[in-house]
């Protein structure tokens, strides 16, 4: 007969199983017809490793039963029931797998125990893409949508599969059946956007992102955080159209604030990254910058993760107009209610911060310098920064390298690990307050900022002062951070009344703020007669990205390339190929310029070809507002003659310090007309451009900007006199900074 299980179920954990063999055989023997005891026999047989003694033991009673699917039913509850007791304990997490698995075979449509057995498998690092398709998984999810299955058995199969399997097709078809049980999408938000974030960063597979992240929007559709991360993805994987499309629905959809310029700034960095969406872009800028002096100028609720976005939200104004004083005012604003938002969320932990250095104000050790950076790998500031980091003395500092989402299969990060005496890193999806500890704890007397507001996470970190001194370098244009106390700067790029707009102190190196020692050069992939150009053409090259194609400079090098006869111009950089290849051509067709004179350049394969590759060029335009910075070393370093447009922000002066500490002022222009002069002069006077070139070959012999040794004890004579500036303030009561 069948019995009720549930009256009189008996848990593994309270079987002798040895013993508990012997009991359900007796017990057999004396009611042959009690089902339930063959159930539990079985059980006891699988828990003691005789399994085909347990399969032959439920089959022969369900072969024997007046009602087998009932019996089945009643097999399948002492099983799941087992299964359920045994998942308790991790020392029976096998034995509960076990279990799972015997019931899949007696009923392989049973979706309540797949959705169990699957986090199982991944407890026990045994799920495979083959299970889902052994158990034919998406089918009976589709199959069964009629069936309510329990929201956090959902929730928790999304997460064992997320967090153990590759994204594959497969993967996917399970995943987006699962979404016909998912009643609260938005409880499975925390479990998917974190793993498109991994997908897209850490594991390089933006592509599998932006699939994951539009299957969670079909659950959750209109959820702005998806639509932020969405609109990113699509604008990283250089498919532009998409990743505007999906800026402006997030536009349309953020009525707070903070929240709409971070809307902008991700529609923006579309319009600006595709290249050739010039008047679009020009609106957002202005409604963007509306926004930001309402935000600075406010009340406006700015809470902690507004601050994180609205930390970069100023970011694309210095691409689209060069009005210095006005844009500090803005950043500086905005930084202030940034940090103030942080400082408020975590008070006591700067509290102990603050106290904390007070006592450190007499060392018995080397001054102990930290670097903090997510571009300490294959990035412009990684290839820039390691000369400074090599040529450091070792004897008189202590170093410790800090570094932001780290890649492990990055060759020049690798290098970079080898050159701390301490590296610590922080992974996508912790806590910025876990790095400013560690930092705090490490006692960093000198805190160096490599990454300005081109990353959240380190201004998060820097706004809690885990540091005494904390320094920005090279990786953009100060923060406005109240916290950060100096800017590595120099003469030629800031103007000389700069300081009167930075929150930080302006700390002037006597020649340039930056020095290199050159750069690995690959073999040419590119070729005049590959390009169809004459042996005897002047060919100008402008190597950038999207974000710096201003409108108005390319006017100015059509003009260049109109009054320069036989010329070509050379364009490359990442952008939407289509886009820019329109608006370059209706530039130069408004221009007077023939079309047939532009050549637009893939991408090389490497950063070796890429410089390699410059030396096709007889002149290099440079970009404006937002000059070149590594493009404009490598162009020195390659002895090509280079044509900058000198401005007033930090970032329209790159070109023009690195120019003057190579003793070169060809091709120095201050304003529209010189621009297009001095273009056309290096591009018609060979003589002129041979001097260029010499010059700059002669500049690596002693010029400052190629000579890293004598800048890096300049600046480490700086580190000292910082720390020696932080010794002279008075001590302040730890009352006082509580």
């Amino acid at each position: 007969m069948v019995n009720d299980v549930r009256s009189h179920y008996q848990s593994p954990a309270e079987m002798a199983v040895p013993q508990a063999i012997d009991d359900y055989t007796e017990a057999i023997e004396a009611d042959p017809t009690n089902l339930t005891n063959y159930w539990y026999l079985g059980l006891s047989q699988l828990l003691n490793q005789q399994e085909a003694e347990a399969q032959t033991t439920w089959m022969a009673a369900l072969m024997e039963a007046e009602l087998p699917e009932a019996a089945a039913m009643e097999l399948a509850q002492v099983l799941d029931l087992s299964a359920q007791d045994l998942s308790q304990q991790s020392a029976t997490l096998e034995s509960a797998w076990l279990v799972r698995q015997h019931l899949r075979e007696l009923l392989p449509e049973q979706l309540d125990n797949l959705l169990r057995l699957l986090p199982l498998s991944a407890q026990l690092q045994q799920l495979c893409e083959d299970d889902l398709v052994d158990w034919d998984l998406a089918a009976i999810l589709q199959a069964q949508p009629e069936k309510v299955a329990d929201q956090a058995l959902v929730s928790t199969a999304v997460r064992a599969i997320l967090e153990h399997l590759v994204p594959t097709d497969n993967v996917f078809a399970v995943l987006a059946a699962c979404g016909g049980y998912i009643g609260q999408p938005a409880q499975l938000m925390p479990i998917v956007i974190p793993r498109a974030i991994r997908l897209a960063y850490a594991e390089q597979q933006v592509l599998a992102a932006i699939e994951l992240t539009e299957l969670y929007l079909t659950w959750d559709p209109g959820n702005t955080e998806a639509l932020a991360h969405l609109a990113s993805f699509y604008q990283n994987a250089q498919m532009h159209d998409r990743g505007i499309e999906v800026a402006q629905q997030r536009v349309a959809l953020t009525t707070h604030p903070p929240d709409q310029a971070f809307s902008n700034h991700l529609l923006l960095r579309g319009l600006l990254g595709a290249g050739g969406y010039w008047d679009e872009a020009i609106a957002v800028f202005h409604q963007q910058e509306a926004l930001l002096l309402e935000i600075a100028q406010s009340d406006v609720e700015v809470r902690p993760i507004d601050a994180m976005r609205l930390i970069s939200c100023n970011y694309y104004l210095a691409y689209l107009r060069d009005d210095f004083k006005r844009q500090r005012a803005i950043q500086n604003a905005i930084l202030a209610r940034c940090q103030a938002t942080f400082r408020q969320q975590h008070q006591a932990v700067f509290a102990r911060y603050q106290a904390g250095h007070q006592t450190r104000k007499s060392l018995d050790r080397p001054l102990r310098i930290g670097y903090l950076s997510h571009c300490m790998r294959r990035h412009s500031v990684g290839w820039l920064a390691r000369w400074l980091i090599q040529h450091h003395d070792r004897q008189r500092f202590d170093f410790y390298g800090y570094f932001i989402n780290p890649r492990t299969n990055d060759e020049l990060q690798g290098w970079y690990t080898g050159q701390f005496d301490q590296v610590r890193s922080l992974g996508l999806g912790e806590s910025p307050t876990v790095m400013a500890e560690q930092i705090f704890q490490d006692e960093i007397d000198i805190l160096i900022d490599l990454d300005s507001i081109t990353l959240d996470t380190s201004c998060e970190i820097l706004s809690l002062k885990p540091a005494p001194v904390q320094v920005t370098w090279l990786g953009w244009d100060a923060s406005g951070l109240p916290a950060i106390d100096y800017y590595i700067t120099d003469r030629y790029v800031m103007t000389e009344d700069a300081q009167s707009h930075y929150t930080e102190k302006l700390w002037q190196m006597s020649q340039s703020y930056l020095a290199v020692d050159g750069f690995e050069v690959g073999v040419p992939t590119l070729s005049r007669p590959q390009l169809d150009i004459p042996d005897d053409a002047i060919v100008y090259l402008s190597a950038q990205r999207g974000y710096k194609r201003h409108a108005d400079t390319v006017r100015l090098q059509m003009e260049i390339i109109r009054q320069v006869p036989n010329s070509y111009f050379l364009i490359k950089g990442f952008a939407d190929q289509g886009a820019i290849q329109d608006f370059f051509t209706q530039i130069a067709r408004d221009v007077g310029v023939e079309p047939e004179r532009l050549r637009f350049l893939p991408d090389a394969p490497s950063e070796a070809v890429h410089r390699a590759n410059m030396t096709i060029a007889d002149v290099i335009l440079d970009t404006y507002p937002y000059n070149g910075a590594t493009t404009t070393l490598e162009a020195l370093w390659m002895e090509r003659p280079l044509v900058t447009y000198v401005g007033n922000q930090f970032v329209a002066r790159n070109s023009y310090t690195m120019l003057k500490n190579v003793g070169v002022e060809a091709g120095l222009a201050f304003s529209e007309t010189e621009y297009i002069e001095w273009g056309v002069r290096l591009g018609t006077d060979l003589t002129l451009r041979q001097q260029v070139a010499w010059q700059l070959r002669q500049s690596k012999r002693s010029a400052p900007l190629w000579n890293t040794a004598a800048f890096t004890r300049e600046i480490e004579q700086a580190y000292t006199a910082m720390w020696d500036a932080f010794l002279a303030q008075p001590t302040v009561a730890v009352e006082d900074v509580k």
